[in-house]
Order: structure tokens, then C-alpha cells, then sequence
């Protein structure tokens, strides 16, 4: 096959993420190239081997994904990459490790649209409660929802500290001023719910972590949204399909947006970046923010 479209995939980890793979052949790459345990350090050769070994015209028909479990290394990671191009030799390059950042996009872009349907508003000034938000996608979240205006909380089981911890590396990067929070216990689950306009599940799969009885609290709660598709439910009463079903259980009637409804919008997001790195005239540098722009588009339809 002359001048196929290739992508190889830079991963950090020892496993190539197999949602990515068949994500990039259902962009119609022809070509998939994974590499494991990638280092921060070994970017810059890979990268140059990549985009010197096909010329002016294969270089356009060549991309660069990366993939592993950590939201800031795999910037880091495509802002190496970024530097080691040498124009007119560059090709494009998307980050979203473990799928964290269009699932981000995707669970902000739906959390915007509920909560301007059921206030008139938008999240400026909201409080976001983001509970196991140290992990990429919480962080990734939390970035985006802080960028919106929302007052956001980075909630951890492990306590405030940890919280605060991931808040301030972010938040110095960032330029957004995210807080760290504590759900280790009952008291500090209803401390958060007495004030959360918006409550997100992004702790570890098959865990619950917030009960019907704990959401009878929520006085003020508009949007309860979950990312855990994995039996149990991570918010109990919001189902893996639901897209601003009402919660007749909570003071407010808050709408639950499900994981399988976050993961639609998520998916097309996904395609949507490898279809552009494919289409594209000049190399494009993916990350969360054109994520976000995708994403709000396809959660307004």
C-alpha cells in the first residue's frame, strides 16, 4: 500500500490501551504502531524517526497518539513531541491517556448543557464537587469545569490533604484555582452535599460512593453525573443510560447524566480528533481544550 495513513501510538505503560487501537482502525488508519513503556525522555527520537522516514508527502499521512494512565505526563509527553518537529517534516499528535480527557470533555460539555436547562445558567459560580478527583479523568474534569467558571472541588477518599495535593499542581499549571476536599466519611460526604450544585462520580469503577439516602441531603444539587459504568452504580439512583433523567429522590429534583450516555458523547469525541489529525492541512497539537470544543458540540445536539 503506497502512503498509507499510519498512527503509532507512544504508551508510557506496558499495556497498549486495546480501546484506543480499535478506536484509531475505526478512524480508518491503515496502520497501528504500538509502543510500550515509552519514557518522558524518549519522546523527542521517536518522534524524529517518525516524521523523517516517509517524506513531504507521507509526513501528512502520519500521526502521533499517546496514551498511558496520567493526565499531565501525556501533556508533557506531546509537548516533547511538539519540540522535536522540524517543519515542513511534522505530523499531528492527540493525547488521552486511558481515554481521560474526551471522557472529561465529554462529562463537562454534558454537565454544561443540564445545568443551563434546568437553572437558565451556565457553571460560573457553581460548586462542582468532583469525587475521586486525583485521577486523570477528575483532574482532567476539574481543569475544564475551573476554565468555565465553576468553583471546583477535587474530593479524595484519602482526605482534604491528597485533594489539595492534586489541586495545587494543577491549578500552578494551569492558571485555575481548583481546592482539594475530603469523602473519606459520612459527615464529610454531607458537609459537600449541603452546598454542591453539581455532584461527579470519577472514582475507581464498581465502587459506590454516594447512597440515595446520603442524595436526600443535596439540598441545592441540579446534576448528579457518573463515569463508572461497572456494577455497582457510583452514584446510586443515576443510571449507566441516563442523559438529564430526573431524580424524584433529591430536594431539587436533580437530573443524572449516566456513563453510557457520558461515553456516546465521548466516543464521537474520540473519532472526531482522529478524523481531524487525518484531514488536516498543518499538524495539529490535540489536547483537552479542543476536546472540550468537540465535545460541546456534540452534547448541544
Amino acid at each position: 500500500m503506497k502512503d498509507p495513513y499510519l498512527l503509532h501510538i507512544f504508551n508510557p505503560t506496558r499495556n497498549v490501551s486495546p480501546f484506543d487501537v480499535n478506536m484509531a482502525y475505526e478512524a480508518e488508519f491503515d496502520g497501528v504502531i504500538p509502543y510500550s513503556e515509552v519514557g518522558l525522555g524518549d519522546v523527542h527520537a521517536l518522534t524524529q524517526d517518525t516524521i523523517f522516514s516517509r517524506g513531504p508527502t507521507g509526513v501528512k499521512r502520519t500521526g502521533i497518539f499517546i496514551g498511558g494512565r496520567e493526565f499531565g505526563l501525556a501533556l508533557d509527553m506531546l509537548h516533547r513531541a511538539k519540540a522535536a518537529m522540524v517543519p515542513p517534516f511534522e505530523v499531528s499528535v492527540f493525547a488521552d491517556p486511558s481515554g481521560a480527557i474526551t471522557t472529561a470533555a465529554a462529562l463537562v460539555a454534558c454537565i454544561e448543557v443540564w445545568v443551563k436547562k434546568k437553572t437558565g445558567d451556565s457553571l460560573e459560580g457553581k460548586n462542582i464537587h468532583i469525587l475521586g478527583g486525583t485521577g486523570p479523568v477528575g483532574i482532567c474534569a476539574g481543569i475544564l469545569a475551573a476554565n468555565c467558571g465553576g468553583n471546583v472541588f477535587l474530593a479524595s477518599h484519602r482526605g482534604k490533604k491528597v485533594g489539595q495535593e492534586a489541586a495545587d499542581e494543577y491549578n500552578k499549571r494551569f492558571d485555575v484555582n481548583m481546592q482539594g476536599e475530603d469523602f473519606g466519611s459520612e459527615a464529610a460526604i454531607l458537609y459537600m452535599l449541603e452546598t454542591s450544585d453539581v455532584m461527579v462520580g470519577t472514582a475507581k469503577a464498581g465502587v459506590k460512593i454516594l447512597s440515595k439516602a446520603q442524595l436526600k441531603h443535596a439540598k441545592k444539587m441540579v446534576v448528579a453525573a457518573d463515569v463508572n459504568a461497572v456494577p455497582p452504580l457510583g452514584i446510586e439512583g443515576v443510571d449507566v443510560n441516563d442523559m438529564g433523567k430526573e431524580l424524584d429522590f433529591t430536594p431539587n429534583k436533580a437530573v443524572g447524566i449516566g456513563a453510557l450516555a457520558i461515553g456516546n458523547v465521548k466516543y464521537k469525541v474520540h473519532h472526531r480528533m482522529f478524523e481531524m489529525m487525518k484531514t488536516t492541512d498543518k499538524p495539529l497539537y490535540l489536547e483537552h481544550v479542543q476536546a472540550f470544543e468537540a465535545a460541546r458540540k456534540y452534547a448541544a445536539q
